[in-house]
């Protein structure tokens, strides 16, 4: 599966690792995903929602109901 947020839409980052003697070699830098179930009022339902960790925390400030619309709104399927 993909590294990335359904709410933020956050994805890897890439850049170097620089060793002792500077030599350079390609690395990811992966955002921190967590697979979170919420219940869904709305709809009586359960939701998996594969989230960053500030995502979660933003779930939390927000409502569930709110998350999933900006999700829909983004146009990915819940």
């Amino acid at each position: 599966m993909s590294a990335h947020c359904m709410l933020t839409g956050a994805r890897p980052g890439f850049g170097n690792r620089v060793s002792h003697s500077h030599r350079r070699t390609s690395r990811r830098f992966d955002p921190n995903i967590q697979t979170k179930r919420y219940w869904l009022p709305g709809e009586g339902r359960y939701v998996r929602l594969r989230l960053s960790a500030k995502a979660v925390k933003t779930v939390d400030a927000i409502g569930v109901e709110a998350a999933v619309a900006r999700i829909r709104a983004r146009g990915v399927r819940v």
